[in-house]
């Protein structure tokens, strides 16, 4: 069953499609960069990764332990798989607590939104492709 985007080019969602347990296409084409993707996954204030995720960032002290260690994700998992994990995590598991970070708008269900935040993806396009290209290199 294939899920589409919601949004567009507007800061808002490129499309995408489900297929099995991936989303197998980069979001728009993009080609993700594992330096931007690590200080996305490493950054509080931008990613949360390390709320609940650990991972190899050494001069971050303070991981998670909630949910798997990130360190050989890149082996465990292929490219669409981490993007739908990012995307929309709940077509795997749907009971995660694992938000997705490409989502937004009321219909996606989220209603009650930071003004600045609303209609906005907690991370762009660019970013999941810059992430899923970080966590591939996690072997």
């Amino acid at each position: 069953m294939p899920l589409m985007g919601l949004l567009l080019a507007t800061g808002a969602l490129l499309p995408f499609q489900i297929e099995g347990d991936a989303i197998n296409q980069p979001l728009g084409g993009l080609t993700g960069d594992p330096q931007r993707g690590r200080a996305v996954v490493a950054s509080r204030p931008v990613g949360l990764c390390l709320l609940c995720h650990a991972a190899p960032i050494p001069e971050e002290r303070q991981q998670g332990n909630l949910a798997p260690d990130l360190a050989g994700v890149g082996q465990r998992l292929s490219q669409g798989q981490l993007r739908l994990r990012l995307v929309a995590p709940q077509a795997v598991h749907p009971d995660t607590v694992m938000p997705a970070y490409y989502r937004a708008g009321p219909s996606a269900g989220l209603e009650r939104v930071a003004k600045d935040f609303e209609g906005k993806p907690v991370l762009d396009a660019q970013q999941i492709e810059d992430v899923v290209a970080y966590l591939r290199t996690l072997r």
